[in-house]
């Protein structure tokens, strides 16, 4: 994956200053210095989250990532039961038992100790790596590609590899000893490519363009999802996090029709916003997620069991068979929710979080 590079403060407030749909400096300045005082901290979100923007007025309803992580999801999450949702291997174990819809696993490692076909081995030398990965190509002889992932303390997109068939048998030198290298730093699932909707690939084709749902377990033990949002790259990148250069559109929780609009990441793209693709030219609103209400079925059921964790971000792919459960957050950034929910302020299930974390607080 390329670099994607921020822009310089400077950068930023040129854009913000020659953006026609933001507000006035002094509106600006003004509703800055409220929000420091409403929320008793230095509002950075009034940026990230395009608060600046002329159609926003309601910049109370929207909140900082530092009170989501350590207020909101501190309190409703339990430490101890997270690392089934932050471990990959572990939550491949944990949901494979309950017939979930799961990529395919195809091998593990912790450093150089790999995992493949219930057989331990360990390698000791790039050809080594090289058998085993000829070993998971021609057991699987329908995979075009492999996906690899760092097992834990991976976010934002980092640490995903994507291997061809084609790079791996033509001795693509350069991208194999990359991937050995990293592989054996750490601890990585090696998994099937997932193949995606054909309806999701007039939208984009180069990467899977997954469904992020939060669930919100009530102290009733009722299940709710709050929001729901689409990603998918714009740049030809195998991922779709906005933090490689991706976009995120909000998706009609009711209908499972996309919004109007699709957010970048504030840092890296500016005051821009898209309406449209801009390498397929797919207009976003009204656009239907295929299988939209098996995916909502499919999260709500995921968070039955892990009554640990009442607030939940869950990755969701669509094939042409239904929906696939990629993964789960229990740390997840919620910014991206926030953002397209239009403020979770707004949201009446979010304000029934609040509620309940006030009155424990009190």
């Amino acid at each position: 994956m390329s670099f994607i590079s921020k822009k310089s403060n400077v950068e930023l407030f040129k854009d913000i200053y020659n953006d026609p749909d933001s507000k006035s400096l002094y509106k600006i300045f003004s509703e800055f210095i409220l929000l420091a005082f409403y929320n008793k901290e230095l509002p950075r979100h009034y940026f990230s989250k395009f608060l600046f923007k002329k159609d926003i007025t309601n910049i109370k309803d929207y909140f900082s990532n530092k009170f989501l992580d350590a207020n909101i999801k501190t309190y409703f999450n339990d430490y101890s039961v997270s690392e089934i949702l932050e471990n990959k291997l572990f939550f491949d174990l944990f949901y494979s038992q309950f017939s979930f819809n799961l990529p395919k696993n195809l091998m593990y490692n912790h450093e150089n100790v790999f995992v493949i076909n219930n057989e331990r081995i360990e390698t000791k030398s790039l050809i080594d790596f090289k058998n085993l990965l000829k070993i998971v190509f021609n057991n699987n002889p329908e995979l075009n590609s492999i996906i690899i992932k760092k097992t834990y303390s991976s976010y934002g997109g980092d640490k995903i590899f994507k291997l061809t068939r084609s790079q791996f048998f033509k001795e693509d030198s350069d991208k194999i000893i990359s991937l050995y290298k990293n592989v054996l730093k750490a601890g990585f699932l090696f998994q099937t490519t997932i193949i995606q909707h054909k309806n999701l690939d007039k939208l984009n084709p180069s990467c899977l363009n997954t469904l992020r749902f939060d669930t919100f377990i009530d102290n009733t033990g009722k299940i709710d999802i709050i929001s729901g949002y689409l990603r998918m790259s714009i740049n030809n990148s195998y991922v779709d996090n906005a933090s490689q250069g991706g976009c995120f559109v909000g998706v009609d929780i009711l209908n499972g029709k996309l919004k109007k609009k699709g957010f970048l990441k504030f840092t890296h793209s500016g005051t821009r916003l898209l309406s449209f693709h801009p390498i397929t030219k797919v207009v976003f609103e009204n656009f239907q997620i295929p299988y939209f209400e098996k995916a909502k079925e499919m999260v709500l059921n995921a968070a039955s069991y892990l009554p640990g964790l009442r607030l939940v971000g869950w990755d969701i792919g669509i094939t042409e068979s239904g929906p696939i459960l990629v993964e789960g957050n229990s740390w997840y950034n919620a910014h991206g929710n926030d953002l397209t929910v239009e403020g979770y302020g707004s949201n009446p299930l979010f304000n029934k979080i609040l509620l309940e974390f006030q009155e424990k607080r009190q």
